[in-house]
């Protein structure tokens, strides 16, 4: 059965956050973040938050390729 998100998946920059695409380009998650001062945004991800969050999603496909080893 094909994988319907093939890897590997990448992390782009947009603006306010974060895409993350399949090989072919399909946006499987977007992540956001804010850096305005701490009182506009206390319940927002800053975007190095939002940056690493996408990160970790993109390894995913790795670390489910891993586990079914």
């Amino acid at each position: 059965m094909p994988c319907r998100f093939p890897p590997p998946w990448t992390v782009t920059r947009m603006l306010g956050g974060w895409c993350v695409n399949d090989a072919s380009g399909f946006a499987v998650a977007y992540t956001y973040g804010d850096d305005r001062p701490q009182g506009a945004s206390a319940n927002n991800m800053t975007v190095d938050e939002a940056r690493r969050l996408a990160v970790n999603i993109a390894k995913l496909p790795e670390l489910l390729k891993a586990q079914r080893a």
